[in-house]
């Protein structure tokens, strides 16, 4: 594939709200594949580091996220280029991607990998959240105890089970949420940490589902499970970029004043 065909797949995968460029080097990379200019909107892939379609594609389409992102941010990227929001934008392209025929998912074209993707879920996984919320199960157990005893349940977690607290209590919610163990330990304590049991409920739903964690963890933020994230008005956050800047400066100022009376008396 060449470098107009690659851009046209990306349009046709989704449109973005800005137009960008996409070119090949033509040079063979050993630090990266691809990278993406925010400031000028290229996209540049190292296109002799690939053998295959498919590889080249996937690498397009992860920079074409960085683009998407960026146009989300105002035209800016942070310091953080691959945030949360970066991935779940990047799974939802390779989802689209998948389903018009333009990116072949590998992993489903093992056998030996699918028998092992199931030793990992049904056992691994399984396990490690069963463990978990039985520790959760036993933990509460010992609160009531503690309680009983005019002891400070949380002196016990400090000093006699030496585990830290905020481990201690997700596993409690773990198991008071009933959550799926299915799920593991870390998708179980993302889902503890939501208050509202309808989210929460729909969160859990969406990853048993084949949600990605940070697709998920996204659309929890704007409530809605089935739509993409929503992207900030441009203005908006250059507003609160400006504020949080003009805070920093005078924060900057009284302290420079500071200093320098206390020089003064010197």
């Amino acid at each position: 594939m060449n470098q107009d065909q690659i851009k046209a797949m990306l349009l046709a995968i989704e449109e973005p709200p800005v137009d960008f460029t996409l070119l090949f080097s033509g040079k063979k990379s050993k630090r990266v594949n691809g990278l993406y200019k925010p400031e000028t909107r290229e996209i540049i892939i190292h296109n002799r580091n690939f053998s295959d379609d498919n590889s080249l594609v996937y690498t397009a389409i992860h920079e074409y996220a960085h683009h998407l992102h960026a146009c989300s941010m105002g035209g800016k990227l942070g310091s953080r280029p691959h945030t949360a929001e970066f991935w779940a934008i990047l799974h939802r392209l390779l989802e689209t991607a998948e389903t018009k025929g333009n990116y072949k998912n590998v992993f489903a074209a093992s056998p030996e990998l699918s028998r092992l993707t199931e030793i990992l879920r049904g056992q691994c996984l399984q396990e490690d959240g069963n463990l978990v919320k039985t520790l959760g199960m036993y933990l509460l157990k010992a609160q009531e105890l503690c309680l009983a005893l005019g002891g400070r349940f949380e002196d016990y977690i400090d000093r006699v089970l030496c585990i830290p607290r905020v481990a201690a209590t997700m596993a409690m919610k773990m198991y008071q949420y009933d959550l799926n163990p299915a799920l593991g330990s870390d998708n179980m304590r993302f889902l503890a940490g939501i208050k509202d049991q309808d989210d929460r409920s729909a969160a859990q739903a969406a990853l048993l589902e084949g949600n990605s964690p940070d697709t998920v963890k996204i659309a929890s933020r704007h409530k809605d499970l089935d739509a993409p994230p929503a992207a900030e008005e441009p203005r908006l956050r250059l507003e609160k970029e400006k504020t949080r800047l003009e805070r920093t400066i005078a924060s900057l100022s009284k302290r420079l004043e500071e200093l320098e009376r206390e020089l003064e008396k010197y």
